[in-house]
């Protein structure tokens, strides 16, 4: 925990020499591909919609609230916006008292969820605000939180959609070992042994032909072809949980860098898909990142609807919109999950 908030710390100093307890919108904070106007104008606006969307509990949306809250929590922390602080300060303070409000035994839940996928997202959207709220209830609800995903893991080293042990599908899985990952670099206990397994059951499900990942296990072995979504997933779970250089990490970042051209501006998971797949190459490296930014960047400017949102058809969709801005934000490098 102490190293987290002294990396927080030095970050914001060196990038604005002046106190990190004040937000700082539109900075640059990485070397890698520079944002542009009209990226920045993108967030804003997508920001600044949802501001004013916010519901009365403090959540956002109008389906899988949890997901939505949380998604949207980490899209204000993008350009170091703070609980408490600022334009977006009290807006995110109702949000966290949301989320909060939902824990019941660890487990973040609610009429709206699906199951532990919203629950690792909560997970991951806390541990990352932790660092930045002064809010005393925060440690103990990630515990719980956290004590949650360790006891779902199942025998073949995976989770699936309820908090016990019972299947494994890879897309699930990685938002555990992601949500895990940040609850780690947030001081929260991580058994190494639970992130050791969680590698293997990746491993297993890697199909080796392409460096993809298949959805689940058929008698030990991948169940079906790749994917792209769950693949990116995978591959960012294996980085972010230690495992950089496994052979499966290796495969699935070359099966992310060989998406093609079509794909930026359409496929299964659109969304999801491409918030995995920014973040492996980004963790990947410049070379890897400016590459894929510049294509998935151009594709996600041509589809913002007027309100400055996301979603199919036209109609706006805050946990897609929430992971266009989480895509085209990652330059700013605030959320601690950015950091290489």
């Amino acid at each position: 925990m102490k190293q987290r908030i002294i990396l927080i710390l030095l970050s914001s100093f060196i990038a604005v020499g002046t106190s990190p307890l004040v937000a700082q919108e539109g900075l640059q904070r990485t070397k890698a591909i520079r944002l542009t106007a009209d990226v920045t104008k993108a967030i804003n606006r997508s920001l600044k919609f949802m501001s004013d969307s916010q519901n009365p509990n403090g959540s956002f949306g109008k389906g899988s609230l949890p997901a939505a809250t949380s998604l949207v929590l980490m899209s204000f922390m993008l350009q170091g916006h703070i609980p408490g602080e600022g334009k977006y300060g009290k807006h995110m303070v109702k949000a966290v008292d949301y989320l909060l409000s939902i824990q019941k035994n660890g487990y973040f839940h609610d009429e709206t969820s699906r199951g532990m996928y919203e629950h690792a997202l909560v997970v991951l959207g806390l541990s990352e605000v932790w660092g930045q709220s002064p809010d005393p209830r925060l440690r103990d609800a990630l515990k719980q939180g956290v004590n949650v995903i360790l006891n779902a893991q199942n025998a073949e080293g995976g989770w699936r959609y309820a908090p016990r042990p019972y299947e494994a599908d890879v897309s699930c899985s990685a938002m555990q070992v992601v949500a895990l990952a940040s609850a780690k670099e947030a001081g929260i206990a991580v058994p190494h042994k639970t992130l050791k397994r969680a590698a293997a059951y990746f491993a297993a499900c890697e199909v080796r032909s392409t460096g993809g990942f298949s959805y689940q296990l058929l008698a030990g072995a991948p169940m079906g072809g790749a994917d792209f979504a769950r693949s990116a997933a995978a591959t960012l779970a294996l980085m972010l949980g230690g495992q950089r250089k496994h052979p499966a990490a290796r495969g699935g970042i070359a099966y992310v860098s060989a998406t093609p051209e079509v794909s930026f501006n359409s496929m299964n998971h659109y969304f999801y898909g491409h918030y995995y797949g920014a973040q492996v190459m980004y963790q990947a490296g410049d070379k890897y990142f400016n590459r894929y930014y510049t294509k998935i960047s151009k594709a996600l400017l041509a589809q913002q609807n007027k309100e400055g949102m996301w979603g199919a058809g036209g109609r706006t969709d805050f946990v897609k919109s929430s992971f266009a801005v989480l895509i085209l934000g990652i330059p700013y490098r605030f959320l601690p999950i950015y950091q290489k």
